[in-house]
């Protein structure tokens, strides 16, 4: 059975992007070495899902000249209509009964890439199996809140932590 894992980083205080959805705060201290975790994570990975508001971030701000993920299907969750193509699929569907449709079909593990919103709906669903977060040295003090109002407890057992610049890798999976 695919594992569906969330891959994002927060700052100390807990959010994910500042009150104007800027992330360029996303760094660490700068006087260290920084491990590339990204790498690491994504061999285990071919599918990413993610929300509007991310999708749009990436290809006008982050990335707006190549498609980053273009070795992955990317499914974007909106309620607009877009054109898919075969690496980006656009889709207007509840991303619980996405990501349960997901799990029983072949293929590697599944990323949850962001935003807030979608995170939400599927930590309130319990579907994510691996939380990797990686706490940014920085307080914000307001913006966009990784996990917002949950509607239950989720129990989740600690992996392992990595620092490194400043930052802290923490790896926990549910129990």
């Amino acid at each position: 059975m695919r594992k569906i894992s969330l891959f994002i980083a927060m700052s100390l205080d807990g959010y994910i992007a500042d009150s104007k959805g800027n992330v360029e705060w996303l760094q660490g201290q700068g006087d260290g070495e920084d491990i590339d975790t990204y790498s690491e994570f994504i061999k285990d990975i071919d599918t990413i899902l993610m929300g509007w508001n991310t999708y749009h971030q990436i290809v006008t701000e982050l990335s707006p000249n190549e498609w980053i993920y273009r070795d992955f299907i990317t499914y974007v969750i909106t309620h607009n209509e877009h054109t898919s193509s075969d690496k980006i699929r656009f889709v207007n569907r509840d991303p619980a009964d996405l990501i349960k449709s997901f799990k029983n079909e072949n293929g590697r593990d599944i990323w949850i890439c962001g935003g807030a919103d979608l995170v939400q709906q599927l930590v309130n669903q319990d579907l994510i199996d691996r939380y990797y977060i990686t706490v940014i040295p920085t307080l914000l003090g307001s913006g966009i809140r990784l996990f917002e109002n949950a509607e239950h407890e989720i129990k989740l057992k600690l992996l392992n932590t990595r620092s490194y610049n400043g930052m802290i890798d923490l790896n926990y999976m549910r129990r």
